[in-house]
């Protein structure tokens, strides 16, 4: 137990700091969930909303629209298990593999096809950028 001016402070499992949750070991798996589960959404809704099938203008709208959601202070939270950076990573995969003429492609073939970098790179060169080391 730890006490300040003799009030007891509660244990907790998880917190909430500039936004992110952290778990008490330090893991942002919560964290993760909850921006997979919101980007996944609103990329449902892009492939919804959206009557065009043009390729170039869906790849934008979640350019615009998801991408953030996923990278948004990616320098805290960057995952470090297989698990949760595979979870950011499913929400680029399952978009794009729903985009018109993709279905029967890789997952690589396809990001060279739109010509954009898987979620994991992009997070590792912004860590490099930032700190100056890839971790």
């Amino acid at each position: 137990m730890l006490y300040i001016g003799g009030c007891t402070l509660p244990a907790v499992n998880h917190t909430r700091d500039l936004g992110i949750t952290v778990l008490s070991d330090l893991s942002p798996s919560l964290y993760v969930i909850d921006i997979v589960s919101k980007a996944h959404i609103r990329a449902c809704l892009i492939l919804r909303a959206f009557m065009s099938r043009d390729i170039h203008l869906l790849k934008r709208a979640f350019l615009v629209y998801v991408r953030p959601i996923v990278e948004h202070n990616s320098v805290i939270w960057s995952p470090y298990t297989a698990r949760d950076i595979d979870a950011v990573e499913s929400v680029q995969r399952r978009f794009n593999k729903r985009l018109p003429t993709l279905r029967n492609m890789s997952y690589n073939d396809r990001l060279r096809y739109l010509n954009i970098p898987s979620l994991e790179l992009r997070r590792l060169h912004t860590v490099e950028r930032v700190w100056g080391v890839i971790t």
